[in-house]
């Protein structure tokens, strides 16, 4: 049996169907439910973070706060003791904090000392970590004919790729966390407007949006919820929306809130401000999905040439071929 009847049989076909449908329903069931376990995760937190913070707001207006004499927001979890002594005696601030780097952890959702202490860490023990792996894999395990020395520029290069590495998960982590911002946050306007008119404060607004806003984007939810406990025990309230423009990152939520310090601070409609944020965000969300309509025609053009013609090609010739090689075959044996 060739290869072309191979190809043609029916039993072949459907087995292959068979097994690409089985493979596709596998995959759709499987990321469905990381993205779902992940996501009740996510509003977990948000709730928990929100009956923290109610909580903390009636010991505020019952005359108490905490140990510092005043209320903080939520913090990552404590490191251990070891990073701590090692981030203090290798002075690592000094060497790898500059200005920037409690916002960029800010933007990836990591707040708080703690966060920036196991951040210190993984710059000082990453690179090290994987130069000593390189090392012993390159001179133990494949040492083949190299000298000592190359093996040891490998891994010393090897070191230098694992310097970077916390930076590259940090922005994969920001990026995907403002990916979620941006997307759900057209939505927010709209429900923050709605709340507006309907006579709501800036606080309840905040705070019943991010109730709604939950199940579409917990990121955006989990930032809404901090601003409304900093609306609630700041002094000046523009400190609390510069904030939230500041830990999320993106030009659409800096205008808004610069929107709003200008309304508060003048004595403008909010609603108004809204309104006109909302349209310009309604307009910016179109006018990315026509780009990414506009865009796409181009990037099928490698797939519909590697994948579709072929197999197109295929289809259609096979009978032909078919045809061909059948009468050949009776030819020769006609003759024979």
């Amino acid at each position: 049996m060739n290869i072309v009847e191979l190809l043609t049989q029916r039993e072949f076909l459907i087995a292959v169907l068979a097994a690409i449908s089985a493979a596709a329903v596998v995959f759709t069931f499987g990321s469905s439910m990381i993205v779902r376990q992940d996501m009740k995760k996510r509003i977990k937190r948000v709730a928990v973070e929100r009956d923290r913070m109610r909580a903390e707001e009636m010991a505020r207006l019952r005359g108490s706060s905490g140990a510092d004499g005043r209320s903080s927001i939520r913090r990552g979890k404590e490191p251990k003791s070891y990073m701590k002594r090692a981030v203090e005696r290798l002075d690592l601030k000094k060497a790898f904090q500059d200005d920037t780097t409690v916002d960029k952890l800010a933007m990836a959702g990591l707040r708080g000392q703690g966060e920036l202490t196991k951040f210190l860490f993984q710059r000082l023990v990453y690179p090290i970590g994987i130069f000593a792996f390189a090392a012993f894999y390159l001179l133990f395990v494949t040492p083949g004919d190299r000298p000592l020395f190359l093996n040891l520029v490998y891994a010393i290069g090897a070191g230098l790729v694992g310097a970077y590495l916390p930076l590259l998960l940090l922005r994969n982590r920001t990026q995907k966390r403002q990916t979620s911002i941006r997307r759900s946050w057209p939505d927010c306007l709209d429900l923050l407007l709605l709340c507006v008119e309907a006579g709501m404060s800036m606080e309840h607004a905040f705070k019943r949006v991010a109730k709604e806003i939950g199940g579409q984007s917990a990121e955006l939810a989990e930032e809404l919820t901090l601003t409304t406990a900093e609306l609630s025990f700041l002094e000046d309230r523009t400190r609390a929306y510069e904030n939230l423009g500041r830990r999320t990152g993106l030009d659409g939520v800096k205008s808004v809130m610069t929107a709003l310090i200008q309304a508060d601070r003048y004595g403008t409609s909010v609603g108004q401000a809204l309104r006109v944020m909302a349209e310009e965000g309604r307009e910016a969300r179109m006018m990315e999905a026509e780009k990414k309509a506009a865009a796409l025609p181009p990037k099928l053009t490698v797939p519909l040439i590697l994948f579709f013609l072929p197999v197109l090609f295929i289809v259609i010739l096979s009978p032909a071929m078919i045809q061909v090689f059948s009468g050949s075959v009776a030819t020769t044996m006609g003759g024979n």
